[in-house]
């Protein structure tokens, strides 16, 4: 089972380059990282976990520039997000950045998509919130004719693009993609019809979720050893990594604290156990 980890990366945290070293020397799988562009001071969305909302989530580091930086001084250390908003962006220039961090990293990069929480956020960027998954969609299916290896036009409900020459492409013809969200017949329809697999945050009940997942996937026609599972923002034990693999989970994300280099390095060391 793969180890992979993920973490708030801030202007107040360990580095990209630190951290991705670290890690890489230690034996983790990857380094996956969040996105919030900003968040609104004036509010109505609750934090999804409750409570306050950590200081983190408003000074995070952009994950492709981060990402960069990590790839830069790693050589086997996987990369993705976890997630990006990708409503949020503009299809085209999010399909460069993707295809570019791709190219320069040898293909090591995962998209972990998802449809955000905070509405102010997103309405910042333009967005309607009710129609953000399909949105978000929409430019999915953008950015892939900007990845084909010919030109190919898309015309889509929200956004289109000419026949276009656009390199670099993804070493692997489309980097791998994830679809985070809670289980449910909506998001595991798109999980199937464009994606890799899902990205679950935690592991609570799972074991019916992937049952459920895997019944949508086939009857899309998906070859069903094709489907990943990835849970996300894992607290690791013993008990949790054997359930894991009990349901044929080959890789999952560890949660590192949001933190100076010190603590992080003291969580590195203990989850090393682990990998």
């Amino acid at each position: 089972m793969r180890i992979a980890t993920t973490i708030f990366l801030t202007d107040e945290t360990i580095t990209p380059v630190r951290l991705a070293r670290e890690l890489e020397e230690r034996g983790f799988a990857g380094l996956y990282l969040p996105e919030h562009t900003h968040i609104p001071v004036e509010r109505t969305s609750p934090y999804p976990a409750g409570g306050e909302l950590p200081r983190e989530y408003g000074r995070t580091l952009d994950p492709f520039v981060a990402l960069g930086q990590a790839a830069a001084v790693t050589e086997r250390l996987a990369l993705g997000t976890g997630i990006t908003l990708v409503a949020q962006h503009d299809p085209i220039d999010l399909a460069k950045q993707i295809a570019t961090l791709d190219h320069l990293s040898g293909g090591r990069f995962t998209l972990g998509v998802g449809f955000g929480w905070n509405k102010e956020e997103a309405a910042d960027h333009g967005v309607e919130w009710t129609k953000r998954r399909a949105l978000a969609q929409d430019r999915l299916a953008l950015m892939r004719a900007l990845w084909a290896d010919e030109p190919t036009a898309y015309q889509g409900e929200f956004g289109a693009v000419r026949a276009s020459l656009a390199y670099p492409k993804p070493v692997r013809g489309t980097p791998r993609v994830l679809i985070g969200g809670a289980a449910g017949p909506k998001l595991f329809a798109g999980i199937a019809e464009g994606a890799d697999g899902w990205l679950p945050i935690g592991g609570r009940g799972l074991a019916e979720s992937i049952r459920a997942l895997r019944e949508v996937w086939t009857a899309a026609g998906r070859a069903p050893d094709d489907l990943q599972v990835v849970p996300y923002g894992v607290v690791p034990s013993e008990g949790k990594l054997a359930h894991y693999a009990e349901l044929g989970i080959e890789e999952l994300v560890v949660m590192l604290p949001s933190a100076g280099e010190a603590e992080v390095l003291r969580a590195l060391d203990a989850y090393a156990a682990y990998v």
